[in-house]
């Protein structure tokens, strides 16, 4: 990071969000949060951003100077949240309800420094296409979705379920760009144009 600028803390280990902030050529570190997840919001747009600011609170505690960011991702059908499934025979209850229907992505993005907070929460809708039971069983087995808000993730095998993407893919994957890049300028951390003086 040139003189000058706020050295930028991830509170996050997903590696998803760390190689879309890479993608950036925004130097960083890695501080994963241990705050617990767990909260009684029910709005899913405000449970991002609540619980994105939680993770970043507790990482910026001992990174006062730093511009630390940190994300939650919600999914919710048909007013239904649907978290990280807990097992397999969750994952296939979740791709059930998925199947043939849209639902809605929530990602809250927090950028805390120096005892300033903000938060910003991007909304994707996405649609899935009719599953049959034994795609359905294919993908809860694969794995690829046990760490996943909604059972799945659109950036490998799971985009083989959505038939359609309506707002900013990257929000799916867990980390809006268009946010984290807005934050961070407003934090004072150049990205890209402003790397290269433009």
């Amino acid at each position: 990071m040139p003189s000058g600028h706020p050295g930028v803390v991830l509170a996050s280990g997903s590696p998803r969000r760390r190689e879309l902030l890479e993608n950036l050529g925004v130097p960083f570190q890695v501080v994963v949060s241990g705050e617990d997840e767990d909260s009684t919001e029910t709005d899913p747009a405000r449970l991002a951003a609540e619980l994105a600011l939680l993770k970043g609170r507790s990482v910026a505690r001992l990174h006062p100077e730093s511009v630390v960011l940190a994300a939650d991702t919600v999914v919710a059908c048909e007013g239904v949240l649907l978290a990280k499934p807990a097992d397999t025979s969750e994952n296939e209850a979740f791709l059930r309800v998925l199947s043939g229907r849209s639902h809605q992505v929530f990602t809250g993005v927090a950028a805390l420094h120096r005892g300033t907070e903000q938060v910003e929460v991007a909304r994707t809708d996405v649609t899935f296409r009719p599953l049959t039971a034994a795609e359905i069983s294919f993908y809860a087995r694969s794995g690829e979705g046990m760490d996943k808000a909604g059972g799945y993730g659109i950036q490998a095998l799971g985009a083989s379920l959505v038939s359609r993407v309506e707002g900013e893919y990257t929000n799916v994957v867990g980390f809006p760009l268009s946010v984290v890049i807005t934050l961070l300028r407003r934090a004072g951390v150049p990205v890209w144009d402003e790397v290269h003086g433009a």
